[in-house]
């Protein structure tokens, strides 16, 4: 007998060919549902990270992905979202939440000045500004909901997921001006995960907050 498939939501997910998901949810055992707020990306449901409990199942999803999508909410905002992430994962589930790390990108403008190019993504040369505020080209191509209206260092980021009822958070900075985060709900067998997480590269093995 085979198992039956997991969830992942890809909150935020963008086009399809944007922000791919880890290598450990591209098999069969994962179903990807992606939601985002733009319908011209086709996602599977068009709608809000702040409003998914209309749009969801409560415990619907085993893991949620979300992958510098926070940032583009209100700061007042980000508390409500990580409680609905909450409510549509199952008791058992995971969230990886990624977003800039404010820490990184300050101590790039210190050191090189706000429109050095700090690397080159697929929509083109990315500066500190970008990072801070949105991908300038896309906001002025008339993408508004590109623009960042609030940010993340470590501690704030694994403090508002604390906030929001996970019962453990990792938090790890990475050398690429991000910061991931791996929040786990109340009985999820958190060395399990994590063993999974490591084998595609996302080592996230320590608690941090």
């Amino acid at each position: 007998m085979t198992n039956p498939q997991r969830r992942i939501l890809n909150a935020g997910s963008g086009p399809q060919s944007a922000r791919q998901l880890a290598p450990l949810f591209l098999t069969d055992e994962w179903e990807e549902v992606r939601l985002d707020i733009d319908p011209n990306v086709r996602p599977t449901v068009v709608g809000s990270m702040t409003d998914m409990r209309s749009l969801f199942e409560p415990e619907s999803f085993d893991a949620v992905w979300s992958s510098h999508t926070l940032e583009h909410l209100f700061a007042h905002e980000v508390l409500h979202a990580l409680k609905e992430i909450k409510h549509v994962l199952k008791p058992d589930g995971f969230a990886l939440i990624f977003s800039p790390d404010l820490e990184s990108v300050a101590e790039h403008i210190v050191k090189y000045g706000a429109d050095h190019v700090a690397y080159v993504s697929q929509a083109g040369p990315i500066t500190p500004l970008d990072m801070l505020y949105g991908h300038i080209r896309s906001i002025a191509q008339g993408r508004t909901y590109m623009a960042h209206k609030t940010g993340f260092t470590a501690d704030r980021m694994g403090n508002l997921l604390l906030q929001a009822g996970f019962s453990t958070v990792n938090v790890r900075r990475d050398d690429n001006f991000e910061i991931c985060a791996l929040a786990f709900a109340e009985h999820a067998d958190q060395e399990r995960i994590q063993s999974e997480l490591a084998v595609c590269g996302l080592d996230l093995m320590e608690p941090s907050v």
